[in-house]
């Protein structure tokens, strides 16, 4: 087995960040959120401040003290991966120090963005992340969000540096990037980890050789995707398509009326189905409409979620 699957799994959870009405952090729900998906086994590790927990959206300190308070709740049953990606590489290098102060010893950076660096920027940056830490660093491309597209050369360049072990690919973009990636990499570290980052692509890119998935819907549908990894493995194509579809119908609801980032939908789902109270997007993120949460729900009831 992959020597990074064997230690993280294959269910990678970006923990939703809970917040209140008046959207500040309430970190006593984020461990009581981690403590339900550690004990419904939803997952293999957990991801502390990645897209889907609105990373982009939260301050600096906020971040920090989410990754010490997801130590805390985890208490060693499941890996802790921190997202420590920020727009330049001095913040990044800063907030994955902290990670490491922490004893978190993976991080997941995620590809600068807003400021659309070239091929050759992306490369100097993680270079300078991975050179400052003695975590391990799994890269991350969202290119509808950062602006920029990490090239599969790239990738097989930071592949060379030893504590670059991995890359989360929002395979959505470019559904054959896995493929390129695996090209890119299986020489410079046949055990470089190569995990798909959109739920809706789980069944294609598995296929294509991706280890495991990076995925929000995991919070709700973490025995499906298991089932989904283990119906492949066994060769049983018909199977993994027959749970795989239902997921896929939920996943694509939340990016209702051209919503790319799914929190809004997603957030209300989650409330439903788990009961814990995790509160509305932060701005300025619009917040789920009674017409989009209908289609929501009712495709959860008629799964069985509800």
């Amino acid at each position: 087995m992959n020597k990074f699957v064997e230690k993280y799994g294959q269910i990678l959870i970006p923990v939703i960040t809970p917040f209140d009405e008046n959207e500040e952090v309430k970190y006593d729900t984020y461990a009581e959120l981690i403590e339900y998906l550690i004990e419904k086994d939803m997952g293999d590790s957990l991801i502390v401040t990645g897209t889907t927990g609105e990373a982009s959206l939260l301050r600096f300190e906020e971040r920090v003290k989410l990754m010490e308070t997801a130590v805390k709740a985890a208490a060693g049953r499941k890996p802790v991966i921190a997202g420590t990606g920020c727009a330049s590489t001095k913040e990044t290098i800063a907030l994955t120090k902290e990670a490491e102060k922490l004893g978190i010893e993976l991080c997941m950076v995620v590809c600068p963005f807003y400021n659309k660096p070239t091929q050759e920027g992306v490369y100097n940056h993680f270079k300078a992340v991975a050179e400052s830490t003695s975590c391990k660093i799994m890269l991350y491309n969202i290119p509808i969000f950062v602006g920029v597209n990490m090239e599969a050369e790239t990738v097989g360049r930071l592949a060379g540096i030893p504590n670059i072990v991995g890359v989360k690919d929002e395979a959505g973009v470019n559904p054959t990037q896995v493929t390129d990636f695996y090209l890119a990499t299986k020489d410079a570290d046949p055990d470089f980890a190569i995990y798909n980052g959109d739920d809706v692509m789980l069944l294609p890119t598995i296929v294509q050789g991706a280890m495991g998935l990076v995925s929000g819907g995991s919070h709700i549908f973490g025995p499906e995707v298991r089932a989904i990894f283990k119906a492949f493995a066994e060769g049983d194509n018909e199977k993994a398509k027959e749970i795989f579809v239902p997921m896929y119908r939920f996943c694509k609801s939340t990016g209702q009326n051209g919503r790319i980032l799914p929190n809004s939908i997603l957030r209300p789902a989650i409330e439903a189905v788990t009961g814990i109270k995790v509160g509305p997007a932060r701005s300025p993120l619009a917040p789920a409409t009674q017409e989009e949460m209908e289609i929501t729900l009712d495709i959860l009831r008629e799964i069985g979620k509800l």
